[in-house]
């Protein structure tokens, strides 16, 4: 879109908004050792979904990588030290980090774990120029927090944070050159650049040179997206405007908030109001500032930006990770950091907590329907289980989540309402031995004894290799009378973790149809017949 003034007549564009980042390199290796003590001058790798998402220096010089599946690695590195990925450790342990370059500049913006940003001019103006900016910001964060970081320089947030990789201040409106002898992989969509590097496009430049027309049409809207980044162009054009103050939200605690559990329920639940007040003027946030007040007027203050639309799920993270950080950020720093950075735990608990949404954009999938809100009713019921909760704790309200295995039992998890709903086993590819459909409409919580018989009335066995002693005729659950046996099929065996005998489990499963109507899944294991779900 082209700006124009008044008369109409095409103006000058808005020159892009310098920004300085500050990356802290291999921050997930470096949390680990902070909070968990993970000596990360070894070889250490972090791990997600079984894959390498970083590793520390020492195992990148016996050939990891991000990206390495788990076996792979460690064949490369004997000996390499394996942790689980985890955010809320990385955000608690950037909260220190936070606090130092906020000393020394103001409006820091956190990106995520590891990675903040805030505008440049103001540090350069103050400090006489960028680099002499970026030096006082490195020298206060390794003396303060004994962590090591990188500054880069460039306009727009993207650029400047691929520039910090290098420590590179790349010069005004330099920034699409800069980016455009960079390879694919760093706009990290890792199958786009597969493609983009099979057709001969290796770097940003040849994709930047791309019409944006064509890569919509051709690769859809997120490579539409990278296509500007590549091009030199912020992810976030826009200006955010500032909101009016009735959008920000606020929630007062008789009783101080001082355990991460409490402070986590409380999260959800301010997330949630600020969620569905943008929602009703067809509202969404990129950024969210977090306020709180501690018994002893303590007031902290955070601002945290997403890439994209914050949901309420993202809002309430967030909130959980920065008062995570707030509550136990002391214990998280360095034994013996130097500096003059004030504890980043609170003097008291919190007594209030306020949400304002900093960066609000029109959000047109939010416009009301025809015979009501949209989501009016979900909405309602969301109200109905938090306050349930509220009432009798977080674990009354629970909801099954369908997963991977090969048993109805295993398939199913219940979560507590509001977390992530995630399968406890992956559900794809299909397990080998699982159920053929249907599945079953009740999955019993412990399974009932029963007893299956022949036409003779002798009781039915499955020899080891899974041979029936004769077809079933009657079957008896608990000390109910026998009832006949319609219809059978089966078995479908299942014999897992037999290398681990405390863990082993081996046992043959039937459905079977009954005269009385009802159809049973059975199951054969220790020489006992038991009951272990109801079909519809």
């Amino acid at each position: 879109m082209t700006a124009t003034t008044p008369a109409g007549r095409p103006g000058l564009p808005r020159p892009p908004t310098r920004a300085l980042v500050v990356w802290c390199p291999d921050w997930p290796v470096v949390a680990a050792e902070i909070v968990d003590g993970v000596a990360a001058t070894g070889p250490v790798a972090v791990l997600h979904a079984n894959r390498v998402v970083a590793c520390s220096e020492a195992a990148r010089a016996d050939g990891v990588h991000p990206g390495l599946r788990r076996r792979e690695a460690q064949s490369r590195c004997p000996g390499l030290t394996v942790v689980d990925h985890d955010l809320s450790r990385d955000a608690r342990a950037f909260e220190p980090v936070v606090a130092a370059v906020e000393q020394i500049v103001a409006g820091v913006e956190v990106l995520r774990p590891g990675v903040c940003a805030v505008a440049a001019r103001g540090p350069a103006r103050y400090f006489g120029g960028e680099e002499t900016a970026a030096e006082q910001i490195v020298e206060h964060v390794a003396q303060a927090c004994e962590v090591e970081c990188q500054i880069g320089v460039a306009d727009g947030c993207y650029a400047a944070g691929l520039a910090a990789r290098t420590g590179r201040i790349v010069p005004p409106g330099a920034s699409p050159a800069f980016l455009a002898d960079l390879p694919v992989r760093v706009l990290g969509r890792p199958d786009l650049a597969d493609l983009l590097r099979r057709l001969g496009l290796r770097t940003l430049g040849d994709f930047a040179g791309l019409p944006a027309r064509d890569v919509l049409a051709r690769f859809g809207p997120d490579a539409a997206l990278a296509h500007r980044l590549a091009a030199g162009r912020d992810e976030h054009p826009f200006t955010p405007r500032q909101p009016p103050p009735e959008l920000a939200v606020t929630a007062d605690y008789d009783e101080p908030i001082d355990r991460v559990d409490v402070a986590a329920f409380a999260a959800r639940a301010l997330a949630e109001q600020l969620h569905d007040r943008l929602g009703g003027y067809g509202l969404a946030c990129t950024r969210v500032g977090i306020e709180a007040v501690t018994a002893h007027g303590q007031e902290l203050h955070r601002t945290w930006r997403h890439d994209g639309i914050l949901t309420a799920a993202a809002i309430a993270d967030r909130l959980r990770w920065q008062l995570d950080g707030w509550l136990t950020g002391a214990a998280a720093r360095r034994p013996g950091a130097g500096g003059t950075v004030p504890p980043a735990a609170p003097t008291a608990g919190i007594i209030r907590l306020r949400l304002v949404p900093d960066g609000v954009l029109a959000q047109a999938a939010l416009q009301p329907g025809l015979w009501g809100e949209t989501g009016e009713e979900g909405a309602r019921a969301r109200r109905a289980l938090t306050r349930v909760q509220g009432l009798l704790g977080p674990d009354a309200v629970v909801t099954a989540v369908l997963g991977g295995g090969r048993s109805p039992v295993d398939q199913i998890r219940l979560v507590p309402w509001g977390d992530e709903r995630a399968p406890a086993r992956p559900s794809l590819p299909p397990w080998p031995g699982q159920l053929p459909p249907p599945a079953p409409a009740i999955v019993l919580p412990a399974p009932l004894p029963a007893e299956v018989y022949d036409a003779t009335g002798q009781p039915v066995t499955v020899s080891a290799r899974l041979v029936l002693s004769a077809a079933p005729a009657r079957l008896a659950v608990g000390t109910a009378a026998p009832v006949d046996v319609t219809g059978w099929a089966g078995p479908w065996p299942i014999d897992e973790r037999w290398w681990a005998p405390a863990e082993a489990r081996r046992r043959a499963r039937f459905q079977v149809a009954l005269a009385d109507g009802s159809a049973l899944l059975v199951a054969r294991a220790d020489g006992r017949w038991v009951v272990e779900a109801i079909y519809d």
